[in-house]
């Protein structure tokens, strides 16, 4: 009797501090921004909800405005315009709309997309100090990129797509350590790429498609977490870019790469869109790309590749796209490419094919062009060319304005045929059509890979692990190091050599299962991140060697070794947990279960919580264990189910 009391009171606390805790009252201040950017706006219908309602934080999302609260402040805005159909007032001043932006402390996501902002980005943008995620796609921001955002330390995504800027891309980004996402699609960039790109450890998605940007791209191959690369439509070049192998879409369409693809190509088992097309590449194909694990997309069309193909070549079930159309092939188009889905394309005319009713070249075509082309020899370490020295004469400022003139001129002629080539190109309408990978998906999903610095500051980046670094830390996986087991894996404990442990969970995969069946709940987890919560740390795949097919998936998370609040309730643990540390118990608890409602999009709900699932650090700091996060092992289980991370299964 005296326990079911017990347990009782302590759902009592629990509800009064759900009840009276959280009323999501706005501060005045805040409060008074808000209608201040109303007024700017010149009164959207948007926001004409702001009327009627005096619990701002209530307010229900739209798709044209979202706004979304923590714990008594403002930490999401999300406005979306139709860029013209409500026109900014004459009088409309950039500099103070993100000055009444600054006034709210804690925002960490705004969006402002279509919505006709113009001119520089306004250098106040710096006071938006707690900014992680930003923005301000499709209005008509103009100038260099300020270096202003250079002191936004917890930027993890700058969306910048669709707007007028110009300059370089800037050597500051070193300054943004978390940075995870870049994009600045559809800008009048230029210039070389900077070498500080490279030492972006977090960076997820490069997207720096329509610009103008020149020469060779710095190496990134070590850039572990790097999924998606686009460069479309620029001056890349000439050598093929040094690229890491986890990536999941790379497209060069559109460039001036030349001389030939790298055999490491061959190694990135985790691609699922190749696009290099429209290019100036050379030498021979390489056949193995059409047979990666999780290749459903590869565009080389309108290039120079040569070789010859033969029927019983092997290809990845799943393509949708294969174009290898204008190029110098040779031989008979494999069977594995005669799909029969009407939702999968594959093109080959303009090559030399004998057994394509596609139009083709005669053989003795390819062979002459194949002979014709000079292949250079391949520069292992080649090196950014120097600029070109411009002389100095009486006639210098003549030859500047001549080029000035020639170059406005150019860009009108060059973003009129970029239109014009949208409505013409068949292979584009094909990649709009059956594009299977959702870059604007990635760069969403992005947004929330480490959702608040503030709730998570005390943990290392996610990161993606080395075999060899778990194997060396669980002394090859040795029974000594086994803490839990379960139906669909084991938890290892670990220790790195700089002495942090770590829980590291080991799940077996169905054999055949491809690397992408697992990659969306691997996102899922790196979200994950709050100071209430056993966080994932990383993640490993461990891959058949004879197919690339995933063997098993090592999840890695927080060490988490001092009992759970079952062990201190009962007196197990020998220690009195006062009243004081009860309640601070409870408030932890939902706080964490808050983040898992609120804190991240989409909520994690239906959490089936135990009194054995809250665990507690070395200084009783609640941390709740099981979360009911699906992750695919043999078609059932759980991610948090049976075994929880950091101890033993109960």
């Amino acid at each position: 009797m005296a326990k079911i009391v017990l347990h009782a009171f302590h759902l009592l606390l629990l509800i009064l501090f759900l009840t009276t805790h959280h009323s999501d009252q706005l501060q005045p201040s805040q409060i008074f921004s808000l209608l201040q950017i109303r007024q700017l706006l010149n009164y959207p219908p948007a926001l004409t909800v702001f009327k009627d309602s005096t619990d701002f934080c209530s307010i229900e999302p739209t798709p044209s405005f979202t706004l979304a609260c923590y714990e008594d402040n403002i930490t999401q805005l999300h406005m979306f315009g139709n860029n013209g159909d409500l026109p900014l007032p004459p009088n409309f001043s950039t500099d103070t709309f993100f000055e009444a932006l600054g006034s709210l402390s804690s925002l960490k996501v705004l969006s402002l997309v279509s919505l006709g902002l113009w001119g520089p980005l306004p250098r106040s943008i710096e006071s938006i100090s707690s900014l992680e995620i930003l923005n301000i796609s499709r209005n008509y921001f103009n100038g260099d990129i300020p270096i202003q955002l250079s002191s936004l330390r917890n930027l993890q995504t700058v969306i910048l797509d669709n707007n007028e800027f110009t300059g370089k891309v800037p050597e500051w980004l070193i300054s943004l350590p978390v940075l995870a996402v870049l994009s600045v699609k559809n800008n009048s960039l230029g210039g070389f790429l900077p070498n500080s790109l490279t030492v972006l450890q977090n960076l997820r998605v490069l997207a720096l498609s329509n610009n103008n940007f020149s020469g060779e791209v710095p190496d990134l191959s070590n850039l572990t977490n790097l999924q998606v690369l686009d460069l479309e439509d620029n001056y890349f070049g000439p050598h093929f870019p040094a690229l890491p192998t986890k990536l999941v879409s790379l497209v060069l369409r559109k460039n001036k790469f030349g001389f030939g693809i790298p055999a490491e190509l061959g190694h990135c088992y985790q691609l699922q869109k190749l696009d290099i097309s429209l290019n100036e590449f050379v030498g021979p194909f390489l056949p193995s790309l059409l047979s990666l694990p999780s290749i459903n997309y590869i565009d080389i069309s309108k290039n120079k590749f040569t070789g010859m193909l033969s029927q019983n070549m092997s290809c990845n079930a799943e393509l949708v796209l294969v174009n290898l159309s204008s190029n110098l092939l040779t031989g008979e188009l494999p069977s594995c490419l005669h799909l029969d889905s009407k939702s999968s394309v594959v093109v080959s005319d303009k090559n030399c094919l004998s057994n394509e009713a596609q139009e083709q070249n005669p053989s003795n075509f390819c062979h002459h062009e194949a002979l014709a082309v000079k292949i250079p020899p391949q520069q292992q370490n080649h090196t950014r060319p120097a600029a070109k020295t411009v002389l100095a004469s009486s006639t210098a400022g003549a030859i500047v304005g001549g080029m000035a003139i020639a170059g406005v001129v150019f860009l009108v002629i060059r973003r009129a045929n970029r239109k014009a080539s949208v409505k013409t190109s068949p292979t584009r309408a094909i990649t709009e059509r059956v594009s299977p990978v959702n870059t604007a998906k990635l760069l969403s999903d992005a947004r929330y890979i480490s959702e608040t610095m503030k709730l998570g500051a005390s943990l290392p980046a996610y990161r993606t692990y080395a075999l060899e670094e778990l194997k060396e830390a669980t002394k090859n996986f040795e029974a000594s190091s086994l803490i839990g087991e379960s139906s669909i894996g084991q938890i290892y404990k670990g220790k790195l050599s700089d002495g942090s442990l770590m829980a590291i969970r080991s799940l077996k995969m169905r054999k055949r299962h491809s690397l992408q069946t697992y990659m969306h709940r691997i996102e899922l987890i790196s979200r994950l991140r709050h100071c209430h919560l056993v966080s994932a740390l990383g993640h490993c795949f461990e891959c058949y060697q004879d197919d690339s097919s995933v063997c098993r998936i090592f999840l890695i998370f927080e060490f988490v070794p001092n009992g759970t609040l079952r062990d201190y309730i009962s007196g197990l643990t020998g220690h009195k947990f006062t009243w004081i540390q009860r309640i601070a118990a409870a408030i932890g608890v939902v706080k964490g279960i808050q983040f898992l409602h609120t804190g991240i999009v989409p909520g994690l709900y239906s959490n089936n919580l135990k009194i054995t699932d809250i665990s507690f650090d070395h200084n009783l700091h609640v941390k709740i264990r099981t979360y009911n996060l699906a992750l695919l092992a043999e078609n059932k289980g759980t991610v948090g189910g049976g075994s929880s991370p950091g101890s033993k299964g109960r």
